[in-house]
C-alpha cells in the first residue's frame, strides 16, 4: 500500500481552513461536518494514491489479440487490436446481455447511460468500447432505445473474449459484468488492469462493488441521507 505523503498539510487542518458555512446551521452540525470534511479529504488522497499505485503496475501479461473476434455495429469484423483504433490504451466494458437474455442487465444499462456522456471525452485519451454476446441487431436496438450517441458496441462472436476476461461464467451460462484495460506498446498487446472486486471481496452486508464505484448512480445516492437503498437496483423503465 502506498504511504501517505508526509509533506501534505494534515486533512484536519485543511478542513478547519474551509470557509463554508450553511445558513441556520447549528454548532453541532458544523463540528460534525468539519470532521466529515477531513475524512473526505483523506478519501480523496487515498484514491489518488491508489490511482498512482495502479499506474505503477509492472507490465501485464501478453495478450493474443488474434484469439478474439468481434462484430462492429456496421457489420465489419475485427480482432482485439482493432478495438484500439489509433489509441495505445483500450478500456473494455463487458455488459450482461447474452443471447439467452430477453433484456439487457438494468445495472449495466444504467452504467452505460452515464458513460455515454463521457465517451467522447475518454476517447481523446483511450479507446472505450462496450462488448456483449447478444446478436448485433439486439445490441443496436438497445442503443437506439437508450438514445446513446457516443457508445461503441461490439459483439463477441466466439465467446472466447468473454470467457477469458470474465464476461461470462466458466460454463458459459451466466453473463458477468467486467471492466478490463489493455495496452498496445510497440505493437505488443498486454493486459494492464481488471476490476477484480466481486462477491469474494465484499464486506458483510454489502453488495459487491469496485472502488471507486464506476457507476455514477451510487455516487449520487451516497450523497443523500438515505444512502443506497437496500436491495434496490435500477430498472430499464419506470
Amino acid at each position: 500500500m502506498t504511504a501517505p505523503d508526509p509533506t501534505l498539510i494534515p486533512a484536519t487542518e485543511l478542513a478547519r481552513r474551509a470557509a463554508w458555512t450553511i445558513p441556520g446551521e447549528s454548532d453541532a452540525y458544523r463540528a460534525a461536518r468539519t470532521a466529515l470534511l477531513a475524512e473526505e479529504i483523506e478519501l480523496r488522497r487515498h484514491l489518488a494514491r491508489v490511482a498512482e499505485q495502479r499506474r505503477r503496475l509492472p507490465p501485464g501479461a501478453p495478450v493474443d489479440g488474434e484469439r478474439y473476434r468481434f462484430e462492429a455495429e456496421d457489420g465489419t469484423q475485427t480482432n482485439l487490436a482493432g478495438l484500439f483504433g489509433d489509441k495505445a490504451t483500450l478500456v473494455a466494458y463487458s455488459a450482461m446481455y447474452g443471447p439467452d437474455r430477453a433484456q439487457p442487465c438494468p445495472m449495466c444499462t444504467n452504467l452505460i447511460n452515464a458513460w455515454d456522456g463521457n465517451a467522447q471525452d475518454v476517447d481523446q485519451h483511450a479507446s472505450l468500447v462496450f462488448i456483449a454476446r447478444a446478436p448485433m441487431d439486439k445490441l443496436k436496438a438497445w442503443k437506439q432505445a437508450r438514445g446513446w450517441q457516443a457508445v461503441r458496441l461490439y459483439r463477441d462472436l466466439t465467446d472466447a473474449y468473454s470467457k477469458d476476461w470474465k464476461g461470462v461464467s466458466p460454463d458459459g451460462r451466466e453473463d458477468w459484468a467486467s471492466i478490463n484495460v489493455f495496452t498496445r506498446r510497440d505493437g505488443a498487446l498486454r493486459h494492464f488492469w481488471s476490476g477484480e472486486m466481486g462477491g469474494e471481496t465484499a464486506d458483510p452486508g454489502q453488495d459487491p462493488r469496485g472502488a471507486p464505484d464506476p457507476a455514477a448512480l451510487w455516487t449520487i445516492l451516497d450523497m443523500t441521507p438515505e444512502g443506497r437503498p437496500d436491495g434496490w437496483y435500477p430498472r430499464l423503465s419506470y
